[in-house]
């Protein structure tokens, strides 16, 4: 009868390290679900200064839609955070979506194999980029909710384990874009 408590204390202590190594463990799948964004963030960035490079030539009359892709991707390349990076990322690719536009104006450009490929390269790495993001979100709902869940919130709060931002768009990638027949 008196190993009972023994026991019973020895469950506690391993259910205490049990959660605390849970939560610690879902802390670091943020953080390497975050850095998945970031490699294919820095593929992303890579590729549009070579796009840029091969289209600025066939698009001498364009280069405000040029200009504005280069400081949409030093914004987001400088964004810091998922609010901020979301925000950044969103306005690049909006820009990235009125230099498609742009080039599908000009046959001669559409016909470059280098631009064709680099697009073919963008849309990959966007793809790329949607997965990660979407880990990352599902990797801070499972983090979330366990912070948040009966009894390991007790240890969260007690080891101060803070709540991660999911990676959301803006609203105006979410605005549902108008068709127009005319």
């Amino acid at each position: 009868m008196a190993y009972i408590p023994l026991v019973l204390i020895g469950i506690l202590i391993a259910w205490f390290v049990a959660a605390y190594n849970k939560l610690v463990r879902f802390r670091n799948q943020i953080k390497n679900a975050w850095h998945q964004i970031d490699v294919q963030l820095k593929r992303r960035y890579d590729l549009i200064p070579n796009l840029v490079e091969v289209v600025k030539d066939y698009m001498a009359y364009e280069q405000e839609t040029l200009t504005r892709v280069i400081e949409a991707r030093g914004a987001a390349l400088s964004a810091k955070g998922p609010a901020a990076q979301a925000k950044a990322e969103g306005l690049l690719t909006e820009t990235l979506k009125s230099l498609f536009a742009v080039v599908e104006r000009y046959p001669e450009l559409k016909a470059n194999q280098n631009v064709a490929s680099l697009q073919e390269e963008l849309t990959g790495t966007e793809n790329k980029i949607s997965f990660a993001r979407q880990f990352y979100n599902d990797s801070v709902m499972t983090y979330n909710n366990a912070i948040q869940s009966i009894p390991t919130n007790f240890i969260a709060s007690f080891f101060n384990f803070a709540q991660e931002a999911y990676f959301e768009t803006d609203a105006e990638s979410r605005a549902v874009p108008k068709a127009s027949l005319r």
